[in-house]
């Protein structure tokens, strides 16, 4: 299957050199530090254009950047060792585990995102299904609306319940969930690919009612799919982060060169975790 239109094949963007950043796992408070002082430090000056692949441990659950905190269970969250953090971008409540995560730190300017939010969701998009047609998954993008930055959809709390518009599906069900924010002229966007597992493990972490558990329960499995699912086999991150980055080169005509954190980004992720994404008074703002 190929994955392109006429508006955004590899021919149509000029060669560019980005940075592939591929961290070890990591508490969530530090991944979203990263994930924010990686935009900080472009905005500055300091940084390059970057396509990070990564994983969380221990397993962390993030709300969206507007969600109500109360929404989690906290005393549930410890006694399964999982901690839990609050994203800069929108939407809901995620069970990060078992997964690979990417984040794409992009110039407003660049020509693979120019427009607005939803063309950006969809150009990007294509470099996430050539990811997938790498590993074999026909999956393609959602018509559904996408909410506004920082909207919590009315539906529920857990992300993966409904497609937004350009997200990734396989047979109706979402396989990719990805965010974005744009501060300061330049975009983040950051997703979750679940590579297996029992995507209903999110539920015992959030505050439901029984009757609105069991509801949950047997509706996600019929909105939300891991890569394992889709596959008939398990796919390691690794595998996965190769596919990514090679679909990401491929569609958009990049030049990826693995490098690390610089200092001036490590400093920065430290200040953030510290002020925000690990300080309770941030977390519990909403």
């Amino acid at each position: 299957m190929e994955i392109r239109d006429n508006n955004s094949s590899p021919a149509n963007y000029p060669r560019a050199k980005w940075r592939l950043l591929i961290t070890p796992p990591l508490d969530g408070a530090t991944n979203m530090a990263i994930d924010e002082a990686v935009l900080h430090a472009l905005a500055d000056g300091q940084g390059q254009p970057t396509l990070r692949l990564y994983q969380w441990n221990p397993p962390c659950l993030s709300l969206g950047y507007n969600q109500h905190w109360r929404d989690i269970d906290e005393s549930a969250c410890r006694a399964r060792g999982y901690t839990w953090t609050r994203r800069a971008t929108g939407g809901k409540a995620i069970l990060h585990t078992d997964e690979a995560t990417y984040s794409l730190i992009i110039p407003q300017t660049d020509p693979r995102i120019q427009g607005g939010v939803v063309e950006s969701y969809r150009a990007l998009s294509l470099g996430l299904l050539q990811g997938l047609q790498i590993l074999g998954v026909p999956a393609v993008q959602s018509a559904d609306a996408p909410p506004a930055e920082g909207e919590v959809n009315a539906s529920g709390p857990v992300c993966f319940d409904t497609p937004s518009h350009y997200e990734i599906t396989w047979h109706g069900k979402k396989l990719i969930g990805s965010a974005q924010l744009r501060r300061r002229q330049i975009v983040l966007q950051h997703g979750s690919l679940p590579l297996y597992g029992n995507l209903n493990r999110i539920l015992a972490a959030l505050n439901f009612s029984a009757e609105e558990r069991a509801d949950q329960a047997r509706i996600l499995p019929q909105r939300a799919v891991t890569l394992q699912k889709t596959l008939g086999k398990t796919v390691t991150f690794e595998q996965a982060a190769a596919a990514l980055r090679a679909g990401f080169a491929r569609q958009f005509n990049l030049q990826l060169e693995e490098k690390s954190l610089t200092d001036y980004e490590r400093n920065l992720a430290d200040r953030l975790r510290a002020d925000q994404y690990a300080n309770n008074v941030w977390l519990k703002r909403v």
